[in-house]
């Protein structure tokens, strides 16, 4: 099961997939990223449009690993445990990148 952490980016706390987790969401994510891009280029819609119209295969394969239902695919690419770097033993929140010298968030140097 996805633990969860802080993503940066979201600015909230969300599951992070580990390897395993993402082995089977990541084709999701390129399948809904060509879907995308037919949908559009189909009705001749915007990416706005496109988004909110498409049914991502990506969520729901999250939400049945994780509990949490996400309603942005696009988010779940950076909710990847490999791309972070270890859990910070000050404050908990991972590291940014896997070669981050402190944490972001307490400031905490390795």
């Amino acid at each position: 099961m996805a633990k969860t952490y802080h993503c940066w980016r979201c600015d909230m706390p969300v599951p992070m997939l580990t390897k395993q987790e993402w082995k089977e969401v990541g084709p999701l994510l390129r399948l809904d990223t060509e879907r995308t891009k037919e949908l559009r280029k189909e009705k001749g819609i915007g990416l706005k449009e496109a988004l909110e119209e498409l049914q991502s295969e990506a969520c729901e394969k999250y939400y049945e690993l994780t509990g949490f239902k996400e309603t942005n695919w696009q988010a779940i690419w950076h909710h990847r445990l490999s791309e972070h770097g270890p859990e910070c033993p000050s404050c908990g929140h991972l590291f940014r990148t896997p070669k981050a010298s402190f944490c972001a968030n307490c400031g905490y140097k390795k």
